[in-house]
């Protein structure tokens, strides 16, 4: 008859404490070293995605800028009676509003770069900063590029210059929706460089014996029955059986 295996000597000559069962982590993997740093504080991110914000705004000055210098004129006339579009079938009011929408569509883009150069992380916070941001600098962009522009008051301009002579007519942004296509393109261009470029998340460590289920899925005793000869689970010998 087969003596018990006795607790003091497992399977398979396995050590009393198999390293997988100490290292392995609820859900039946091992993490790497890298997976338990610990990142950026919630107040750290939170801080980062205001500066981030501040100084995206600020360069909604050279969009204003820019918008001042690239978008075409529209020139007005005035008579004794009223002020009219000198030529009535120019486009340059929608010149006005597209030149303004594609440098905002440039910006988006270069700033959504920088701002993923900087910080590969990324992170709720810093998407948010620079949304925030780039809205807060097309709205500055307009409204500067309007105050720098031609005058606004359009009845004392026209008497200004006198009648017959023509004038520009104030900048104006009579789309609006232009305004969210500097975050919108900043928002679009970080995620996608994000999702193409940012940082992983390791691969888990294997298991040391590479099957996570003890003594390779197989019967903990081999082909031996407990307690009894081989090919028998029910604890008799052949010879007791006859």
């Amino acid at each position: 008859m087969t003596a018990p295996l006795t607790p003091s000597q497992p399977p398979h000559g396995r050590p009393p404490h198999d390293t997988w069962q100490q290292t392995a982590q609820p859900s039946g993997a091992v993490l790497s070293p890298a997976d338990e740093e610990a990142g950026p504080g919630m107040k750290t991110e939170v801080r980062q995605a205001v500066v981030i914000m501040f100084a995206v705004a600020v360069c909604g000055i050279l969009l204003g800028l820019l918008w001042l210098w690239l978008a075409p004129r529209v020139p007005l006339v005035a008579d004794d009676k009223a002020v009219y579009l000198k030529d009535t079938e120019g486009e340059q009011a929608i010149g006005v509003d597209g030149s303004f929408a594609l440098l905002a569509l440039a910006f988006g883009a270069v700033t959504g770069a920088v701002v993923f150069l900087l910080r590969k992380r990324g992170g709720i916070p810093l998407v948010l900063g620079l949304t925030a941001g780039g809205l807060l600098g097309a709205v500055l962009a307009w409204r500067l590029g309007v105050f720098l522009g031609p005058e606004t008051n359009v009845a004392a301009h026209a008497k200004a210059v006198g009648e017959g002579v023509a004038f520009d007519a104030p900048l104006e942004l009579k789309a609006k929706g232009a305004l969210l296509a500097w975050p919108v393109a900043a928002l679009l261009v970080h995620l996608g460089l994000t999702g193409l470029f940012g940082p992983r998340d390791p691969e888990p460590y294997p298991l040391p014996y590479g099957d996570p289920a003890p003594y390779g899925g197989g019967a903990p005793y081999g082909d031996a029955a407990p307690y009894g000869e081989p090919g028998r689970a029910d604890g008799r010998s052949d010879s007791a059986g006859a």
